[in-house]
This record gives C-alpha cells, sequence and structure tokens, in this order.
C-alpha cells in the first residue's frame, strides 16, 4: 500500500482550494477601509483654493494686496489684506496658492518689500508681508497615501487575474472526476441485515484486500468488478460500504451520470482521472451507482446511439481490463437494469461476478427490523415476526421507512413508546397513503365501500387457507376508498394454479358483493378487475396453466428496453391472439362464480360484517374470527369496545408514568440547582426535598386508578358470573322440565298400553 501521508495530500486529487471565508473576510474588510481613507484624502484635497502664478504673487506683494504668507513645502498660501477667512483656518483655506522652485529668492523677495529695497518702492510699507517658512514635511497620512493606493491597485488587479485564471482552471477541470473519497467508513457487515448470502459473497473481497497472500500463492486472482444487481432499495449501496468498512480502504463513489457531460470527451476524461487517483491509493474500491446510466448497450436507439456517452463506456472498458490494467482496483457497481447493459461490461475480467440482492425473505425482514429499531423505544405488543409476515415485498429501504413513521406517529400522539398499532398505521401508510378522515362522503357510498371490502375479506377467509385476513378498512386512503390487507401463514416464494385462481376469486369478492347486495355495478372495482386480469393472463402466457395451451410459453421475451425495442414483438399470431383473451376470460368467469358463491353461501356473515365497518371504519383478524364464527354484530361491537378501553386504560397509566418522571426530573433538578446555591453561599439553607413527597403523591394517584381498574374488573367479572350461574339455572330448570316431560309421556304412554 502507498503510504498515508500520500492519500490525505491528495485526497480526490483535483479539488480547488477556495480561500477561508474569515480570511476572506478581514481581506475585504482592510480594502474597505483603504478605499474610505482613499475618499476622505482627496475629498479632502477637492477645496479648491485659486492657483496664480509667481509673477502674480509679487505683483500682489508689490501692490499691497498680501497680509500673510505661509509655505509648506513649494507651494505658497496667501491670506490677502481684505480677506473674509479667519486666521485660525489659515492655511488650510487660504485665498490664494502659488507655487515657487527657489525658496530663498522667495524670502529675499518677501524682506526686500518689507524693508523698502524693492526697485520702485521709495520707503518701507506700513504694513508689512507676515511670512512664516514652514519647511516641514507633510504629514504621515499625506506621505502614505500614494503607497496606499498603488498597494490597493495592485491587490485588486491579484484578484482579477486569480479569477480570470480560476474560471479558465473550471473550465480545464470539467475532465477531473467528481468521485467522493471516504475513508475510514464506519459501515459494517453487522449494520446490513436480511441478506445472508450476499455478506458471504461480499467477505471474500474483504479476505482478498486483508489477506492477499492467501489467495494468490493457490493461483488466484482479486476479481476487478462485482456488479451487484436487484430492485431498489435492497441495500447494495450499504453493501458496498460494508465491505470498504470491513476492510478499512479507500472507498470512492460516484455516480454513472456523473461521467455524463454535454461536452464531448469529459466523461472519458473523467474515468481516467478516477483510476489514476484510485491507483495512487490502492488497493482502494471503486464504487459506481446507477452504472446503467453510463453502461448502455452501445449502437442502441435512433440513430445508432449517444456518442459520448459510448466513448465514456469505452473508456471504462480499456481502464477495468485493457492493456494497461488497474491492480489493485475493485470496481462495485450497482444497477436495477442488467438487461440494458452493455455485453462487454458483463464479461468475466471486468465484472468477474454478478451478485442477485434480492428483496428480504420474512427472516430477512425480521432483522432488518430489529436493526432498525435499535435506538427506538418498543411497547411490549411489539412483535417483529407478525410484521415481518404482513411485510411480504418490502425492502430494507421500506422497513427503515416504515420505523421511522411509526415514530413520527408516536411523537404525533404524545406517546412515550411505539406499539404495535403504530407499526400497523406505518404500514398502510406507505403502502396506500395517510387517512383521510377529512374527506365527507355520503352514506349510500360508505356502505357500498363497506359492503366490498367486506366481499373481500369472507372471500379471502373461505379460500386461501394460507392466508389470514389482516386489516379491513372503510377510511380512505390515497386512490383507495376503502382496502383489505391478508397476510401469509408460511413464507412461499411459488403459487400453485388454485392460489392463484383464489387470487382471482378474492379480487372478484367487492364486485360480487355489490351485486348481490345493491344489484348493479359500481366503479369501485376498477383495480381488481386489472389484478384479476394480469393474474389470468400471466397463468395463460407465462405459468403454462390454460387447459388449452398447455406448456407454451406466449409471453415477451425479455423487458421493453426504448434504447432498443422500439415496440414489442409477439411471438405469436392474431388468431392465438384471441384464443388467449378467450382463455383469459374463462379463467376470470369460473373464478367470479366462485367468488359469487361463497358469498351467497354466507351472506348473513357478509351483512354482519358490513355493519361492523359502518360503525367501526376498521376491524382486524379477531372480530374477522368472531364474524366467521357466527357472532353478532352487537358482540363485535362490544369486543371492539373492550379492547378500547383496555387501551385506553394502558395509554393513560403510560400517560401518568410520563408526567411522574417529567415530574420527579423536574423536583430532582430544582434541589441540584438550590443545593449549589447554598454550597456557592447565596442562600443560608437548603429547603426541605419535595422528591419523595411528590413521589408519594404520583404513587397513590396511581393506585387509585388501578384499584379503580381493578374494581371495575371484579364488576365486571361478577356480573359475568351473575349472568353465567342465570344461564346455569335457566339450563338445569329446562333439563329438569325436559325431564319431567319425557317422565309424563312414558307414564302417559304405559297406562295407554296397559
Amino acid at each position: 500500500m502507498d503510504n498515508q501521508d500520500n492519500r490525505n495530500q491528495q485526497g480526490n486529487g483535483h479539488s480547488n482550494q477556495r480561500p477561508n471565508n474569515k480570511s476572506r473576510f478581514w481581506l475585504y474588510t482592510f480594502l474597505l477601509i483603504i478605499l474610505v481613507l482613499l475618499v476622505v484624502y482627496f475629498v479632502g484635497l477637492s477645496n479648491k483654493i485659486e492657483t496664480i502664478s509667481y509673477t502674480e504673487f509679487q505683483d500682489k506683494v508689490v501692490a499691497g494686496e498680501v497680509a500673510e504668507v505661509v509655505t509648506v513645502g513649494n507651494t505658497g498660501y496667501i491670506l490677502s489684506t481684505d480677506s473674509k477667512i479667519d486666521e485660525k483656518d489659515f492655511p488650510n483655506k487660504a485665498d490664494f496658492k502659488f507655487s515657487f522652485i527657489n525658496s530663498e529668492l522667495l524670502i529675499q523677495f518677501i524682506n526686500d518689500y518689507n524693508e523698502g529695497k524693492l526697485e520702485g518702492q521709495t520707503q518701507a510699507p506700513t504694513e508689512k508681508v507676515d511670512a512664516s517658512y514652514n519647511v516641514a514635511q507633510q504629514s504621515w497620512f499625506a506621505t502614505l497615501m500614494p503607497y496606499l493606493s498603488f498597494a490597493v491597485i495592485v491587490i485588486l488587479g491579484y484578484f482579477l487575474i486569480k479569477s480570470m485564471m480560476g474560471a479558465s482552471g473550471r473550465n480545464m477541470g470539467f475532465g477531473k472526476t467528481k468521485a467522493v473519497l471516504g475513508e475510514n467508513v464506519k459501515v459494517k457487515f453487522s449494520d446490513v441485515a436480511g441478506s445472508e448470502e450476499e455478506k458471504a459473497e461480499m467477505q471474500e473481497l474483504v479476505e482478498f484486500l486483508k489477506n492477499p497472500r492467501k489467495f494468490t500463492r493457490l493461483g488466484a486472482r482479486i476479481p476487478k468488478g462485482v456488479l451487484l444487481v436487484g430492485p431498489p432499495g435492497t441495500g447494495k449501496t450499504m453493501l458496498a460500504k460494508a465491505i470498504a468498512g470491513e476492510s478499512n480502504v479507500p472507498f470512492y463513489s460516484i455516480s454513472g451520470s456523473d461521467f455524463v457531460e454535454m461536452f464531448v470527451g469529459v466523461g472519458a476524461s473523467r474515468v481516467r482521472d478516477l483510476f489514476d487517483q484510485a491507483k495512487k491509493n490502492a488497493p482502494c474500491l471503486v464504487f459506481i451507482d446507477e452504472i446503467d446510466a453510463v453502461g448502455r448497450q452501445r449502437g442502441a436507439g435512433l440513430g445508432g446511439g449517444n456518442d459520448e456517452r459510448e466513448q465514456t463506456l469505452n473508456q471504462l472498458l480499456v481502464q477495468m481490463d485493457g492493456f494497461s490494467g488497474s491492480e489493485g482496483v475493485i470496481v462495485i457497481a450497482a444497477t436495477n437494469r442488467p438487461d440494458v447493459l452493455d455485453p462487454a461490461l458483463l464479461r468475466a475480467g471486468r465484472f468477474d461476478r454478478q451478485i442477485v440482492v434480492n428483496r428480504p425473505d420474512v427472516a430477512g425482514r425480521e432483522k432488518i427490523l430489529q436493526v432498525h429499531s435499535k435506538n427506538k423505544p418498543l411497547a411490549d405488543d411489539v412483535d417483529f415476526k407478525a410484521i415481518a409476515k404482513i411485510t411480504i415485498g418490502f425492502t430494507g429501504a421500506d422497513l427503515a421507512n416504515v420505523m421511522n413513521e411509526a415514530a413520527i406517529l408516536t411523537a404525533r400522539a404524545d406517546r412515550s413508546v411505539i406499539t404495535m398499532n403504530d407499526i400497523n398505521e406505518a404500514i398502510a401508510k406507505v403502502q396506500l397513503g395517510p387517512q383521510k378522515r377529512s374527506n365527507v362522503t355520503t352514506e349510500e357510498d360508505n356502505k357500498r365501500t363497506a359492503y366490498h371490502e367486506a366481499g373481500h375479506a369472507i372471500v379471502a377467509y373461505v379460500l386461501q387457507k394460507d392466508k389470514k385476513v389482516h386489516e379491513i378498512s372503510i377510511i380512505q386512503r390515497g386512490m383507495a376508498l376503502g382496502y383489505t390487507q391478508t397476510r401469509n401463514t408460511v413464507d412461499s416464494n411459488s403459487m400453485s394454479y388454485e392460489q392463484l385462481c383464489n387470487e382471482i376469486s378474492m379480487a372478484a369478492g367487492g364486485r360480487c358483493a355489490e351485486e348481490l347486495i345493491f344489484g348493479e355495478k359500481s366503479v369501485g372495482a376498477s383495480n381488481d378487475i386489472k389484478q384479476m386480469t394480469n393474474i389470468a393472463r400471466a397463468m395463460v402466457t407465462e405459468y403454462g396453466m390454460s387447459q388449452k395451451f398447455g406448456m407454451m410459453y406466449l409471453g415477451s421475451d425479455s423487458e421493453l428496453f426504448l434504447g432498443r425495442d422500439y415496440q414489442s414483438h409477439a411471438t405469436y399470431s392474431e388468431k392465438i391472439a384471441g384464443e388467449i383473451d378467450e382463455e383469459v376470460k374463462r379463467l376470470i368467469k369460473e373464478n367470479y362464480d366462485r367468488a359469487m358463491k361463497v358469498l351467497k353461501d354466507n351472506v348473513d356473515k357478509l351483512n354482519v360484517m358490513a355493519h361492523v365497518l359502518l360503525e367501526k371504519e376498521t376491524i382486524y383478524t379477531d372480530e374477522v374470527d368472531m364474524i366467521m364464527s357466527g357472532a353478532s354484530c352487537e358482540e363485535v361491537v362490544k369486543k371492539i369496545d373492550e379492547k378500547a378501553e383496555i387501551l385506553r386504560k394502558q395509554e393513560e397509566i403510560a400517560r401518568q408514568e410520563r408526567e411522574r418522571q417529567a415530574e420527579q426530573a423536574l423536583m430532582e433538578l430544582r434541589e441540584r440547582a438550590q443545593r449549589a446555591l447554598y454550597e456557592a453561599g447565596v442562600v443560608t439553607d437548603i429547603p426541605k426535598s419535595n422528591v419523595k413527597d411528590t413521589q408519594n403523591k404520583i404513587d397513590n394517584k396511581e393506585d387509585n386508578i388501578v384499584a379503580k381498574n381493578d374494581s371495575d374488573t371484579a364488576k365486571n367479572d361478577s356480573e359475568t358470573a351473575e349472568k353465567t350461574d342465570d344461564s346455569n339455572k335457566k339450563e338445569v330448570e329446562q333439563k329438569e322440565d325436559t325431564s319431567n316431560t319425557k317422565k309424563n309421556n312414558k307414564k302417559d304412554k304405559t297406562d295407554k298400553n296397559e
């Protein structure tokens, strides 16, 4: 491995070094101060004083118009005899100013004038000219101003040139890679659940990176590329990070779209720069997410494809397994569309391994739920196995979203722990959307929806023995007016002919219930019809379950790819297509009739379930079992109310506990503050602690609540016992009456025979 110092110095190898914001602030502040001083200086110079020549100055002196002269350097300032300027402001303000060269001649001239020695003078003037010869240098401010001006011009020129060079560098920097270098990645294999086989495959890469001699001594070489294939959200990126975290090597991450630019040749340049940086930090990992953005098949699409993208792909192929090679660099790529990738990219030597990351099974979902609930407080009724069974098809990202939504719902309800009801609500919210209780619906629509969903549930209960009806609701969610959820009792990866037919019948149950009760159809079954048609068509064209076509595949060869296929290609004639439609229609009709028969045989249960739904809106497995066992509507509603009361009492106790903990924490905090004030000498005594008294009060309050609940329970039990005794007495009396009747009948029969 290269030394670590080089890695720290190189980083990405191309990142622009921007000045620190703090230093930039002070620099701009300094420039602003200099600018203000310059303005002040030049404004001070803008006080205009009329300038006269040296000859004119001499004429004014001879004419007696000059009262005082002050020289500063080679400039003389004149105060006239009739001047209105205050002497305190002179020479900052003057009537005239002039310039001279020889100060000695000036002094001689003024002295000769004052003594009357000038040519044309007959005697000395009565009012002499006061002269002050200030030969001192200018103020430090005036002296520095030219240098400061020059410094400001130099600094501004420097930044102007630098900005121009930066713009040019950015234009030339299009070819630099946008990959982000991450070192000391914290993700481990323990953070990735539900992908045990995939982790086992990845573990070999970690061993390669940690101890390559273990494999090279046997002639094995490190894989150059690993392609992770799977649906979105199954943890492909997490697996790549886990490899980097376990092996403790640099980790470059980039998206496939980051290679593509509008300028020709930029993508190929970025690929070269990426691998150059990776080689300097070898051994290292390069993770390319969504590689299908740059690795699509060449020559596909109208006009032969995108030339820039193809050049980028060519450069990627060369870097992965070209003449120069890239030893020590492992490329991990992820995609959910492997069918569109170029065959040259998928061959051995570039991507030596293709690992399929599927959706987790029931055991994997349970482990994923445990991982995502580590930092969440859960109630005792939370059952991860039950949740895993009703979340079939969920990915790791979906399950993480479910637990997060459950936590949000719990916080919204101001509870301290996440309950099973919260998780069930979160699952429904993720699948269908949030509840829409605010929508105003008519009584007729609610009744139709209740019978529709009850029809689904009863058909599923009777026909689908491998599933249980989990939840039925007539509350709107998303685009659905109501919904019926079932869950598998066993986690199976395949479905039989009977199971598929049961799925069609279950989907038809809603429409059958509407026709049976209302005698008409509605638009509420549109999604059910679509689902029935898709299942039946797949049975005929893909699964070989048609009596007419048998083991004949009539589906499409692959998923449609617009870059390669402009339309789907049927492998059969129009006549066969018509026969396929007839076979699909037959399957739907047969299973529709099955669903209608089930509902006619259980119409009493259909009415009970619909009435319960209209009253309570949502029911679960226990209520469905009661209804299908023959319970009346009143009994089911009473059971639901009892469960709701128990839940309410539990929530009340939990609320009391939260209040107790909050009050106790507040009292302890107050006591600590008072003790700190006492130790600091602010107060002279410490008040008596009220924590124990508060605790006793809260405990007594909780005991009263529990006692009340116990008394209510005992009262209910006694009432139940009395009802049971009354019913037992009635049964005994009925048995005695029956026995007496039999005896009398027997006696009458004997008398008659005699």
